[in-house]
């Protein structure tokens, strides 16, 4: 039985936002990756935006879990999903499923990565996935991904990288133990090894968010290659290809940066290639 756009009626999302994002330290020292803005949206509020584009909402069809500062997660989320509270430290990609195993309870699920910024042009978010559910068997396993600049590097997946989104059944959460794990090795390369894993090309843009260049990079693409500026803000600088968060003050210059809600710049300085935050710290954030 499917519902609306060919998804499984009985299908549920785990959006996982459990981890501290380490590569983009400093900016994670107070605030966890997924709460990480992009285009003035935090990134869990993306993934979130992205299964109820699919129809799936609220606590009985959404779970996210949470450690690393998780009592912010658990605020920002609110009612909008079951809330899974990893206590210690995060217990991976697929401890954190396994975590949630008796919520999941015989459904398939779809799994997402937080930080996992993705946007097609041609499509609004949960539709720009459908396609991980299109005339699934509810046997295999499926990923979503795009084709890798070299095919055979370790990591990749049908010559393909992974782009955030996968579809589990349950026969394989069913027995995954609650301990620390990925889903890489608990459960794709040996869906993989048992011909059982499909890639399903996704066809827009993807930044895992990792790194402050790829977190620039997405900034800068949600702006679509202009300048995103907070109702709340004060600008009186120059800025070009730039975020401007809530709250923030910008006298100076801003060129391809990002500046954090409640941030400051200053008269006379120059934020380039770079992300401001707190009281006045910078993060270089160069990409190509």
């Amino acid at each position: 039985m499917t519902g609306a756009a060919g998804v499984p009626a009985e299908l549920c999302a785990v959006v996982l936002a459990a981890g501290e994002g380490t590569r983009l330290r400093p900016l994670t020292e107070q605030v966890p990756k997924a709460l990480c803005p992009v285009g003035n949206v935090p990134l869990l509020d993306r993934a979130l935006a992205r299964t109820a584009g699919l129809g799936l909402t609220g606590p009985e069809r959404v779970a996210v879990n949470a450690c690393y500062l998780g009592d912010q997660v658990v605020a920002h989320v609110g009612d909008r999903a079951h809330l899974s509270v990893e206590v210690g430290d995060p217990l991976g990609t697929a401890g954190g499923v396994a975590n949630l195993r008796d919520w999941i309870d015989g459904r398939p699920v779809l799994v997402g990565n937080a930080d996992a910024y993705l946007a097609d042009p041609a499509a609004a978010p949960g539709p720009d996935v459908a396609a991980l559910l299109d005339g699934w068997n509810g046997y295999t396993v499926r990923l979503l991904g795009q084709p890798a600049a070299n095919p055979t590097a370790p990591g990749t997946f049908d010559g393909h990288c992974f782009t955030g989104f996968s579809l589990l059944p349950w026969r394989l959460v069913r027995d995954l133990p609650v301990v620390l794990s990925d889903l890489v090795h608990a459960v794709w390369r040996p869906a993989e090894a048992a011909g059982a894993l499909e890639v399903v090309p996704y066809p827009g843009t993807f930044f895992d968010t990792g790194t402050p260049a790829d977190y620039l990079a997405a900034n800068l693409h949600a702006a679509a290659g202009g300048t995103l500026v907070d109702p709340t803000a004060r600008v009186t600088g120059r800025c070009v290809e730039a975020v401007i968060g809530a709250g923030a003050q910008v006298d100076g210059d801003v060129l391809r940066g990002v500046v954090w809600p409640g941030a400051t710049v200053r008269d006379g300085e120059r934020l380039v290639d770079a992300v401001r935050f707190g009281d006045g710290r910078t993060v270089p954030a160069a990409y190509t």
